[in-house]
């Protein structure tokens, strides 16, 4: 399939690379793993094919259709970004990531609990995808797409995870949010402690499920702090 050339404003490009050097230096991806932003209800951009990290100023993404073929040179996993923004119209981004302790609890068949008010926002109903191959069919992708259903995340059995968020900035975050929620997670367990006891409640939930206050721009700012295209966009 040949790449849409309809232009894309520079600033959205510009945010997707920052989103994806962010991830990178996050160590919440490494050689693998993407990103995109919805363009509108047909196309999305998704991220340069090369290592988050190592994508350089003025290296531009891919306008992908949302149903249809990958366009040449696109990953095949991008079609896990498809299936979801078909599914999910309020869906304005999405991140592939690869997080250390994200992927350590997954191999045991576990996705992290809220017990801290950044794992709130995932209600204690983060979905495990027991199956640890790669999807690269437009089956397999939508079956994740439906598994995922309303939820933040999914978490993929030693294949990292799937998060989303109304933007850049709020998929962003909350990829962060679910590594620092495996992290707890797992020192809680390492420790020897019960895991079954310090989950937040239903209140505690709703009252740390905060969006205001520059809960998602501290984050970004944090994130993409020091990178050399960062112009506060």
């Amino acid at each position: 399939m040949t790449i849409d050339k309809t232009p894309v404003p520079d600033g959205v490009q510009l945010k997707l690379r920052l989103a994806a050097r962010a991830l990178g230096n996050a160590g919440l991806v490494h050689a693998y793993g993407h990103c995109s932003v919805r363009l509108d209800e047909t196309r999305f951009l998704v991220c340069a094919p090369q290592p988050m990290k190592t994508i350089a100023p003025g290296e531009n993404g891919t306008v992908v259709p949302v149903t249809g073929g990958l366009p040449d040179g696109v990953l095949g996993e991008v079609r896990i970004h498809q299936q979801i923004y078909a599914q999910r119209p309020g869906v304005g981004a999405v991140c592939r990531i690869m997080p250390p302790a994200v992927m350590a609890l997954s191999t045991q068949g576990l996705t992290p609990r809220s017990r801290h008010g950044l794992s709130a926002y995932f209600a204690n109903d983060i979905p495990l995808w027991d199956d640890p191959a790669l999807l690269r069919n437009d089956a397999a992708a939508a079956r994740l797409a439906e598994a995922l259903g309303h939820r933040l995340a999914i978490v993929m059995r030693g294949n990292g995870a799937v998060v989303v968020g109304d933007n850049l900035e709020q998929a962003v975050t909350y990829s962060w949010f679910l590594e620092d929620s495996a992290r707890l997670e797992l020192s809680v367990r390492q420790s020897g402690l019960n895991p079954d006891a310090g989950l937040l409640s239903a209140d505690e939930l709703a009252a740390r499920q905060v969006t205001t206050g520059g809960v998602f721009e501290r984050m970004w700012r944090y994130l993409s702090h020091g990178d050399p295209e960062n112009r506060q966009v």
